[in-house]
C-alpha cells in the first residue's frame, strides 16, 4: 500500500505549554489515503476541530499547544515546520473549508479578489492569467454568471453560493489534502446535497484526500470511505463506514448512532384539545427596496400563508433557505409587520395592532432562536435573563426568581445555574436556558426557529425530548421551523412545506413524510442525507408504509388555504 497523504500519530494538545494544564487531545492517531474521505465524528467538545486546526498549524497561539506526537503530510512533519513553511503549504498542499463562510470571507472585498489572493501568494501567474483561472474555478463549482459572482461581495450571495466560493478558494491550487469543518451544517437539505456532490466531484477530478468533520451521521453515510469516532479528545473507534453503521464495536459509537433522529415519522399523537391557539389566514409579507428616483423593487417573502395550530400540538414548517419559513416566524412574532392577511392568537387578530396594543399579547407567544449565545445577554446571570420578562409584566421579583428556579429544574439544569452566566454553559445547556426564558411568560405558543440545527445529535435528541416533555406537562403549542426533515419527523404532528413564499403541501406529518403529494416535497425527502439508513437500528431503513392520520389531527385555517 502507498503511504498515506496524512498521518497523525499520538498527537497530544494541551491548554498552554504547562505540562500540568489540562489535555484537549490525548494521543490522537489517524491516517488518510490518497483520494480517500475520512469522516471525523463526535459530539461537541470531542476534539474534532482542534485536530483539524493542529494539522493546519492554526492552533490559537498561547491558548492551545501541540505538546507531542507527529502530523505528517506526505511524510513532512508539520509540527516541526516553521510559520513560513506552513504558510507555503496552506492552499498549495493542504486547504480548509470552514463552517461559516460569512466569518471566513472578507466582507469588504469582492469574492473574486479573495480567490485571486491565493494565486498571488503562491504562483507567478500574470493578472490576466489569474483572472482566467479564477473564472474557470468558479465554473467548476457550478456558480451561475461567473463574471458577476467574481465582482460580488459575500453578502450579495446566498449561503450555498458562499460555501461554493470557499470550496473554489480551497481547491484552486489542487491541494493533496482538503479539510472540511462542518461545511454543510447550516445549509438546507437540497443545498447540502449539491455541496456534498460538488466536493465528491472535485475530489475525484483532482485526486484530493478529504478529512470531513461533521456531527451529521446522514452526511457520513453519504460521503465517507472510513469513519473515525472521537470522544473527549481521544479516538474511540476507526473503521469503514459500512462497519461503523452496521456493527459499531464501542458503546459510545452505538449511543451516537442511536441519537440520530429517524426519517420515519413518529406515531400521531391523539388530539387532546380542539382549541386553536395560533392561526394565520392568507398571511403575506413583501419587502420593498426603495432607490432614489427609481421605482421600489419588491420581493415577495411570503404569500397567502394559512395554517392553524391546536393547543399542545407541534406544527413544523419546512423548506429550503429562502422559502419564507423564518419570514413567517418573524411575522407571527410581530418582529416584522405583515403586509397582508391575519395572525390570530387565541382568536384575536394581532396583525395590525400597534406596538403598545400588542404588548399584552406578547406573553402569549414566545420565541426560541437558533443561537442561544447571541440571544442571551452575556452580562447578566441566567436567573436575571429568565426573570426579566415576568418582572416587566408586573410579577414581583421574588416570585419571578422562584419561577426561574422551577423552570431550570423543568429543563434539567442544576439549581446553582441561576447565578451563573451564559458563557459558563455548553451550547445545549444554553438552549435549555433559552427555552426556560421563553416558558417564564407562560405562553400558549413557542416559536422555535432552527432551535436545534447547530447542536450535535446527542444534545439535539435531549432538547427534542425536553420540548416533547414540556408540551405534555404544560400543554404548550409549538411552531417549529426547520430544514432538517429528520428532526421534523420526530417532533412534528403536522407539517407545512414551503417553497418560494407559499405553502405547497400541508397535512399530518405521517402523511407528508411517507406519502407526499407534491413533487417538491419528494425532492426534499430525496435530498435528505442518509435517507436510506436507520441509524438507531444499525441497518438500512425499510420504506415506511403510509400512516393514515385522523382527519381531526390537522386543524384547517378558517380563511382557507
Amino acid at each position: 500500500m502507498s503511504a498515506p497523504i496524512l498521518s497523525v500519530r499520538d498527537l497530544v494538545v494541551g491548554i498552554g505549554p504547562d505540562a500540568a494544564s489540562p489535555i484537549v487531545l490525548d494521543g490522537v492517531s489517524l491516517d488518510i489515503a490518497a483520494g480517500e474521505t475520512l469522516c471525523l465524528v463526535g459530539e461537541s467538545g470531542s476534539g474534532k476541530s482542534v485536530t483539524s486546526l493542529a494539522v493546519m498549524g492554526l492552533l490559537p497561539r498561547g491558548a492551545l499547544v501541540a505538546r507531542s506526537g507527529r502530523v505528517l503530510l506526505e511524510g513532512e512533519d508539520l509540527l516541526a515546520a516553521d510559520r513560513r513553511r506552513l504558510r507555503a503549504l496552506r492552499a498549495s498542499r493542504m486547504a480548509m473549508i470552514f463552517q461559516e463562510p460569512m466569518t471566513a470571507l472578507n466582507p469588504v472585498m469582492p469574492v473574486g479578489r479573495q480567490i485571486d489572493e491565493v494565486l498571488r501568494a503562491h504562483t507567478s501567474l500574470t493578472p490576466a492569467e489569474r483572472r482566467r483561472r479564477v473564472l474557470s474555478m468558479l465554473e467548476q463549482v457550478h456558480l451561475p454568471d461567473v463574471a458577476r459572482v467574481f465582482a460580488s461581495y459575500p453578502h450579495q450571495l446566498s449561503g450555498g453560493q458562499r460555501q461554493r466560493i470557499m470550496i473554489a478558494m480551497a481547491l484552486i491550487l489542487e491541494p493533496k489534502l482538503l479539510i472540511a469543518d462542518e461545511p454543510t451544517t447550516a445549509l438546507d437539505v437540497t443545498t447540502q446535497k449539491e455541496i456534498l456532490r460538488l466536493v465528491h466531484e472535485l475530489q475525484e477530478k483532482q485526486g484530493t484526500s478529504v478529512l470531513f468533520i461533521t456531527h451529521d451521521m446522514g452526511v457520513v453515510a453519504e460521503i465517507a470511505d472510513r469513519v473515525c469516532v472521537m470522544h473527549q479528545g481521544t479516538v474511540v473507534e476507526t473503521d469503514t463506514v459500512d462497519a461503523i453503521l452496521r456493527a459499531p464495536r464501542k458503546d459510545y459509537t452505538r449511543r451516537l448512532l442511536s441519537a440520530v433522529p429517524s426519517l420515519t415519522p413518529r406515531a400521531p399523537r391523539p388530539v387532546a384539545s380542539a382549541e386553536i391557539v395560533l392561526e394565520t389566514v392568507e398571511l403575506g409579507k413583501v419587502y420593498a427596496r426603495r432607490r432614489f428616483l427609481r421605482r421600489a423593487e419588491e420581493t415577495v417573502a411570503a404569500e397567502a400563508v394559512s395554517f392553524a395550530l391546536r393547543r399542545g400540538r407541534t406544527l413544523g414548517i419546512v423548506g429550503e433557505s429562502g422559502s419564507g419559513k423564518s419570514t413567517v416566524a418573524r411575522c407571527v412574532m410581530r418582529l416584522v409587520d405583515p403586509t397582508a392577511g391575519a395572525i390570530r392568537v387565541k382568536g384575536r387578530d394581532i396583525s395590525s395592532l400597534s406596538r403598545s396594543a400588542l404588548q399584552p399579547h406578547r406573553k402569549r407567544i414566545q420565541m426560541v432562536f437558533q443561537d442561544p449565545y447571541r440571544s442571551l445577554n452575556p452580562r447578566v446571570t441566567v436567573g436575571e435573563s429568565i426573570a426579566e420578562g415576568p418582572t416587566n409584566y408586573g410579577v414581583p421579583r421574588d416570585a419571578a426568581f422562584a419561577r426561574a428556579r422551577s423552570l431550570l429544574e423543568i429543563v434539567g439544569l442544576p439549581p446553582d445555574a441561576i447565578t451563573r452566566y451564559p458563557h459558563q454553559f455548553s451550547g445545549g445547556q444554553r438552549q435549555r436556558i433559552a427555552i426556560a426564558r421563553a416558558l417564564a411568560m407562560e405562553p400558549d405558543v413557542l416559536v422555535a426557529d432552527e432551535a436545534v440545527s447547530a447542536l450535535d445529535v446527542s444534545v439535539q435528541a435531549q432538547v427534542l425530548a425536553l420540548l416533547d416533555d414540556i408540551q405534555e406537562r404544560l400543554g404548550v403549542s409549538l411552531l417549529f421551523i426547520t430544514h432538517d426533515l429528520r428532526v421534523a419527523a420526530q417532533i412534528c404532528d403536522d407539517i407545512a412545506v414551503m417553497q418560494k413564499g407559499r405553502i405547497v403541501e400541508y397535512g399530518a406529518a405521517s402523511e407528508v413524510l411517507t406519502a407526499p403529494r407534491q413533487a417538491y416535497t419528494r425532492q426534499l425527502l430525496d435530498a435528505a442525507p442518509g435517507r436510506d439508513w436507520d441509524f438507531a437500528r444499525f441497518m438500512p431503513r425499510e420504506p415506511a408504509a403510509p400512516a393514515a392520520a385522523p382527519v381531526a389531527d390537522v386543524a384547517k385555517p378558517s380563511g382557507g388555504h
